[in-house]
């Protein structure tokens, strides 16, 4: 089990710190994430993460070679894809994660959620 602590800044500037656990860090990010959004975003129930996706983009470099990683995303109406890449795998998913994350709320709410606020 991996465990996950994030902080969430809401609209209206309440700071919704959770905690969450999952099996590995991108499950336990995804959970955080819905346990800190869904009270203010209870449409995040409808959202499921479909797949993931792990690559290596220049093996040549070894453990500094850039991991990029692709979540794909549904919910009852559609489907989409997003990507992270960095050096570090964690971020890389987070990035997807939540870009996934702001996609899903920018069609269900209409309107800027501050994404850059999550850490």
């Amino acid at each position: 089990m991996s465990e996950v602590t994030v902080k969430v800044k809401l609209p209206g500037g309440a700071i919704e710190h959770t905690v969450a656990e999952g099996h590995g860090p991108v499950d336990a990010m995804n959970n955080a994430l819905r346990k800190a959004l869904r009270t203010t975003y209870p449409k995040i129930e409808g959202m499921h993460l479909e797949d993931y996706k792990v690559r290596i983009l220049d093996g040549k470099l070894a453990t500094r070679a850039k991991t990029r990683v692709l979540i794909e995303t549904s919910d009852a109406e559609s489907s989409w894809c997003t990507v992270g890449v960095s050096e570090n795998i964690i971020t890389a998913s987070y990035v997807a994660l939540l870009d996934s994350f702001e996609y899903f709320l920018l069609q269900q709410y209409g309107h800027e959620t501050g994404g850059d606020e999550a850490s």
